[in-house]
């Protein structure tokens, strides 16, 4: 079914707060409504194609796993939040709206601003990382041409040598100069992008292939957990932290994803488009992956799970080749996997003064302010203190928002309301307390294991640190379940007539 102005026109005789509504957080008309099904698939080949992803299946077999476990592992954790990429992207399909609009449904006019500021803030840690991933190649085809040349000391600090910094620099430069030029640019790149980042994968494994006389021994690699390894017995204190690592990769942007599906031709192309786009492409990515790195162990005697480490190590026009490949798979990735979601959250901060544009050179100023090399030091701490860490507060959201859209709407949602003060979203001045308390309750119980994992504390309950290891997956029952069961009180509440009429509210 085609989409249409029926769900996405504002009627602009009528009054629209200026706190809550600029060009940018507007629906998207149907004349904008451009996107079909391939443009969703290349859209996420570009973003699912980066040294990041990449690192996810290297990084179980660091802590590990055999190369089928791990490539199985990123599988299944793609299946299961492509679940919330579908459901979460009807909304933007159907109405046209941006992630932080949708979030006023649940949280309110105003509250809306709080979870949407949280995944604005975990995207410019992302943007960071992708910028220094990309910032590191061009370091790397410097040296390689210049015969290491610019490696010096690391500055007190800072903790990176100089060429480091002025590299991570220019490349940050790079993607500014794309966030300056709009949402139309990124659909532009992600597309012709897409065919060249395929070719990174198939010339990634035919390397690993020839240099391994046809990858032979790589799949028959054990795992460290069988019998007489060296984690022997501790395979599921490591699947289970794994998989909730897998799908807090892409938790980001389940939740953000009306931000693009806002632009479908349809609901069936967005669900074909995330449905081919997301789950295969991942796990073939994670197969490339397992196989170079088992390859290194041949060729270079030990395990390399950066593959900016081996391109620069390769030498030579291969090398240099396959680093300016690298750089385009991180800026496809990084502008439209973290540049579109906070641009649209902080313009929803306050949308007179701060657009798409203002909002993305905000995310690009944060990204440095990480210092993002320091969260790439170890697979451990990248996997398991990152990753983990904030899926422990995006699945919340994601729990409350499918709750509230499709059992509490019904997806049905008044969408002049949604840009004014005072209608069926403004709850109590402009805050669903509910959805609050929601929040807080899910986040509460993956706080002791995080800080366990992040060592800022020692020790907490046990039951605790094993719950820290299904993070997202608790949070999203959490938030939603606790979500839904107090819209439904409230509901009740008001039609036995226990709440006064005067303060009666949608929800």
């Amino acid at each position: 079914m085609k989409n249409t102005d029926d769900f996405s026109t504002l009627d602009h005789n009528q009054p629209l707060d200026n706190t809550l509504w600029n060009d940018d957080l507007e629906p998207a008309l149907s004349s904008k409504r451009t996107w079909g099904w391939l443009h969703i698939f290349s859209l996420w080949v570009g973003m699912v194609i980066s040294v990041p992803a990449y690192l996810l299946a290297s990084g179980l077999m660091h802590e590990g796993m055999s190369p089928l476990q791990a490539i199985i592992t990123v599988l299944l954790g793609n299946l299961v939040v492509l679940i919330p990429m579908i459901l979460i992207g009807h909304a933007g399909a159907k109405y046209g709206i941006p992630f932080p609009v949708l979030l006023r449904s649940s949280f309110g006019t105003v509250g809306a601003r709080l979870p949407g500021l949280l995944r604005s803030l975990v995207a410019c840690g992302w943007f960071g990382i992708q910028t220094w991933v990309g910032g590191f190649a061009i370091y790397q085809i410097l040296n390689g041409l210049f015969g290491n040349a610019f490696i010096g000391q690391p500055m007190p600090l800072i903790g990176i040598d100089l060429a480091q910094l002025l590299c991570f620099l220019s490349f940050w430069g790079l993607q500014v100069f794309f966030i300056a030029r709009g949402m139309e640019s990124i659909k532009w790149l992600e597309t012709f992008a897409a065919p060249l980042l395929l070719f990174i994968g198939v010339a990634l494994f035919v390397w690993a292939y020839i240099n391994t006389d046809g990858l032979s021994g790589t799949f028959s690699q054990p795992s460290a957990f069988v019998e007489g390894g060296e984690k022997e017995g501790q395979f599921w204190s490591v699947f289970w932290p794994g998989l909730t690592a897998m799908v807090g990769f892409w938790a980001t942007l389940s939740l953000n994803i009306p931000d693009f599906t806002r632009f479908s031709k349809s609901q069936k192309d967005q669900i074909i488009g995330q449905a081919t786009g997301l789950p295969l492409p991942m796990a073939l990515l994670g197969f490339v992956s397992v196989s170079v790195t088992s390859a290194t162990v041949v060729i270079y005697g030990e395990p390399i799970w950066d593959p900016v480490d081996i391109a620069g190590r390769m030498g030579g026009f291969t090398a240099l080749f396959g680093l300016v490949l690298l750089i385009i798979a991180t800026i496809t990735t990084n502008l439209a996997a973290n540049v579109v979601a906070p641009a649209n959250g902080f313009s929803n901060l306050a949308p007179k003064k701060i657009s798409f544009r203002t909002g993305g050179f905000l995310t690009a100023a944060l990204g440095i302010a990480i210092m993002p090399w320091k969260l790439m030091e170890s697979a451990g701490s990248y996997l398991f203190v990152w990753l983990v860490g904030y899926s422990s507060l995006l699945g919340p959201i994601a729990g409350i928002l499918i709750a509230d859209y499709f059992f509490v709407r019904k997806c049905r949602l008044q969408l002049q309301a949604l840009y004014q003060r005072g209608g069926a979203y403004e709850y109590t001045h402009g805050w669903n307390l509910k959805a609050l308390v929601a929040f807080a309750l899910a986040v509460l119980p993956n706080i002791p294991g995080f800080l366990v994992a992040g060592g800022i504390i020692e020790s907490a309950p046990a039951l605790l640190i094993k719950l820290y290891n299904y993070a997202w997956f608790v949070g999203a029952l959490l938030g939603g379940v606790i979500y839904g069961l107090l819209m439904f009180l409230s509901t009740s509440a008001k039609a036995n007539g226990t709440i006064p009429v005067a303060v009666r509210g949608q929800g």
